[in-house]
């Protein structure tokens, strides 16, 4: 498939570009800085500032995967992002749109999501909040939108591929633990890549 990757250096867009690459996808791969960008994949560099950008670089795309990590003093960028990435995905067709999102927005008990439990680490609120902003907006948008929620430990590690998927609970083990490697997170999204099976849906992740 043709899939422009935005977020392409960073901690999951990195290994999810991998994923994609070892699978024989074409990958444009966008970040604000391109020197990190293997020279066998087509780097592009954007800011997703400007609406008519984003659709011009996306167009002709068989889907557009979103790893955007906002800035850590501006969390709410990431709801302006969004805005602006639906506006664009129509603009240039109705391509699809996978977005990595987060974990807070996920329910731990019935009615009771882990941003609300009160669990999450202070310093991970902010993020959380914003991630479930961009989900309400994707929820009350007219597009093809697939958001891929993780664990709550996100963290670089092995390429298992054992895991189990979820909806809208979160994940855990039989320790209640919450864990899934970026490695293994980048299998399961190039999977629904080429499968789709959560269109227009919120779904997870965890061992």
């Amino acid at each position: 498939m043709n899939v422009v990757l935005y977020g392409a250096t960073g901690n999951s867009g990195s290994r999810i570009l991998k994923e994609l690459v070892s699978r024989g996808h074409s990958v444009t791969a966008i970040a604000r800085n391109t020197s990190k960008i293997p020279t066998e994949v087509t780097a592009k560099q954007d800011d997703l500032s400007d609406v008519n950008t984003i659709a011009s670089l996306i167009s002709g795309a068989s889907a557009v995967i979103s790893a955007y990590n906002p800035p850590p003093d501006d969390t709410d960028a990431l709801i302006g992002v969004t805005e602006r990435q639906i506006a664009a995905v129509k603009k240039a067709g109705n391509i699809r749109l996978i977005v990595v999102g987060g974990a807070g927005s996920l329910e731990v008990a019935p009615g009771v999501t882990l941003l609300a439990s009160g669990h999450l680490p202070a310093p991970y609120v902010p993020l959380a909040t914003s991630h479930g902003k961009a989900l309400d907006v994707l929820r009350a948008s007219d597009i093809n939108w697939t958001y891929f929620s993780p664990a709550a430990f996100f963290q670089p590690g092995e390429r298992t591929g054992k895991f189990r998927l979820g909806n809208d609970e979160l994940v855990s083990d039989a320790a209640r633990q919450s864990r899934i490697s970026m490695e293994d997170y980048a299998i399961a999204i190039v999977d629904e890549l080429e499968i789709p099976t959560h269109e227009r849906a919120r779904f997870t992740i965890g061992y």
